[in-house]
């Protein structure tokens, strides 16, 4: 018997924010009835802000449990914020999940996921990890290489077993067992070999720096009208210059910060910290 937190029960008894919305202005999917479990996630948006969220699903209590406390944890926040939310976020919020019911929250994840690339029209890879794509490891459950990718970089994971518990691949029939195996050792073998580069020259932190902003940073905060400009880099701190409405925002100007701090960080050093000039 799976021992379930008292959190998860009362999501799975008193689920939140249960149904459809009707004029939704973003619906990620997620699983298949085929699969055993599906996921449908409407969200309702006030600019960039998600006003209310509900979902619909078959599955099991914890894929209930998951959905419920996906729902309170994104009404409220901004596409942005919710598009850091990950599937171990989730189980985090319940207070844990069985690891055999783990993949409930990544079907989560993957739903809201599904919604906020039609709004941003993009997939995100990591700079430093191996490139895979939405081609079907596991074709009894439907589970792709990104799928598989993800879950290994969010939770740590590093057999086979524990890739099937978050993401039901290779729980049927087995065959695409070596396949999964074959990501894990490339995920974490690509790993090792970053760790042990060169550290970055300064040029090429400031050529590398320039470039996430380019191409990362700055069109996200085009999407509100504001931008950033890349002015200097002293030691480890990265200095800036907000314009257009990132300029007089004065509210939003530490959530900027913030954003920028951490992609930075992510993607290039870090120990990188930021300062608005």
């Amino acid at each position: 018997m799976w021992d379930y937190s008292e959190k998860v029960l009362d999501h799975y008894r008193n689920p939140r924010n249960v149904g459809k919305i009707d004029n939704a202005d973003l619906i990620g999917e997620a699983g298949s009835l085929a699969c055993g479990d599906s996921l449908k996630l409407y969200l309702k948006l006030d600019g960039n802000q998600i006003i209310d969220a509900k979902f619909q699903t078959f599955g099991c209590g914890s894929a209930v449990a998951s959905s419920s406390i996906l729902t309170e944890m994104i009404i409220g926040k901004t596409l942005d914020e919710a598009k850091k939310i990950t599937n171990k976020d989730i189980a985090d919020e319940l207070g844990g999940l069985p690891q055999e019911k783990m993949h409930c929250s990544v079907m989560g994840h993957e739903a809201l996921e599904d919604a906020l690339k039609k709004y941003y029209g993009e997939d995100i890879v990591e700079d430093n990890l191996p490139q895979t794509s939405d081609k079907i490891v596991c074709t009894c459950f439907n589970v792709t290489e990104n799928q598989i990718l993800e879950a290994i970089k969010v939770n740590n994971l590093k057999t086979v077993e524990e890739v099937t518990n978050y993401t039901k691949a290779g729980g049927a029939c087995g065959r695409c067992k070596g396949y999964i195996k074959d990501i894990i050792d490339t995920y974490w073998n690509s790993l090792n070999k970053e760790a042990n580069k060169e550290p970055l020259t300064s040029t090429q932190k400031i050529l590398k720096i320039s470039k996430v902003i380019e191409q990362q940073i700055s069109p996200e905060l085009q999407k509100d009208g504001g931008d950033i400009e890349f002015v200097d880099l002293d030691g480890n701190k990265v200095k800036v210059k907000l314009t257009g409405m990132c300029q007089g925002c004065k509210n939003s100007r530490m959530t900027i910060k913030t954003f920028v701090e951490s992609i930075l960080k992510d993607k290039v050093d870090s120990n990188l910290e930021v300062e608005q000039i």
